[in-house]
């Protein structure tokens, strides 16, 4: 096997002008040209020949060629038609790559991993698309897809949201998702002159390692998010006010703040400075004076 060409930004420049390729907005691409960069997230992803990786938007396969060198078999899922010719060129000399032409938030990936992978994890390294990072990551934990491990690169400010804790001004609902589900580990910081073209904001490689089980018991996930949501849907209210004005959580304010007061907080906390498990304490306080 040859080794991987794609990382150096001259090869990257002729395979765009052999395909008359343009960059399309709304697909987000930015496609990666540094090669410590490409071996850090190959490392970080900690990949070997036992692995099945689903890369989602290979681009023009700069990352594809590392991830083949490494792993078992390389599922790649690519929205935009016109790389598919640019990728069975790239990805030529590796058997063990499958590209699926299709919107990754469309794909069954559940089914696919049982097929492709006997149903064991897989790990997932991607160079995402900025805009639509939340519904992907959020899809692979919410849809029980058996996944080991996220290695992807975001927006900085994004990797920063998912890692940081309670009273911190990144702290949010997206924080808390991705803490219940896995344990996020900064890899490294991506500056814009490490992609074509550069994009106008930092970014950042993120690992999200699985929980094997959520670090809190709680009664009912959903109502624990719809809680988390309502929480942080308006920052300047406080928490017993920004619950009891949602409709998905119904209860009078009287009850809602017996349940906060509960937990050893004031009346007047916002929903920032309550960690994981005070959000699972309330959750399930509540659920329980919701007498379902």
């Amino acid at each position: 096997m040859s080794k991987p060409t794609l990382g150096n930004p001259q090869n990257t420049i002729e395979i765009l002008q052999k395909y008359h390729f343009n960059f399309q907005k709304k697909f987000g691409q930015n496609f990666l040209i540094d090669t410590h960069v490409l071996e850090k997230i190959i490392s970080a992803a900690g990949i070997t020949k036992d692995d099945m990786v689903l890369e989602i938007g290979p681009g023009i396969g700069t990352m594809t060629q590392y991830l083949a060198e490494a792993a078992g078999k390389v599922a790649a899922v690519e929205i935009d038609k016109n790389l598919i010719p640019i990728l069975e060129d790239t990805l030529s000399e590796y058997d063990n790559v499958m590209v699926i032409n299709d919107d990754v938030l469309k794909v069954d990936i559940r089914g696919l991993v049982e097929k492709e992978n006997g149903g064991r994890p897989v790990k997932v390294v991607a160079n995402l698309p900025y805009y639509i990072t939340t519904p992907i990551i959020m899809g692979l934990f919410e849809g029980n897809v058996p996944v080991e491990s996220i290695t992807v690169m975001v927006q900085k400010e994004v990797a920063d949201r998912m890692q940081t804790g309670p009273g911190n001004k990144d702290y949010g609902a997206l924080s808390l998702a991705v803490q219940y589900y896995a344990d996020p580990y900064i890899v490294a910081n991506v500056p814009p002159n490490c992609f074509m073209p550069r994009p106008k904001v930092g970014s950042a490689v993120i690992r999200l390692t699985r929980h094997a089980a959520p670090p809190v018991k709680v009664d009912n996930e959903k109502w624990m998010f719809d809680i988390i949501r309502a929480s942080f849907n308006q920052r300047r209210k406080t928490l017993a006010n920004g619950l009891s004005n949602s409709d998905k959580i119904d209860l009078p304010k009287d009850v809602i703040t017996e349940a906060i007061v509960k937990l050893g907080k004031g009346e007047s906390v916002r929903g920032e400075s309550l960690s994981l498990e005070e959000f699972a304490a309330l959750s399930n306080d509540l659920w329980e004076k919701k007498g379902r």
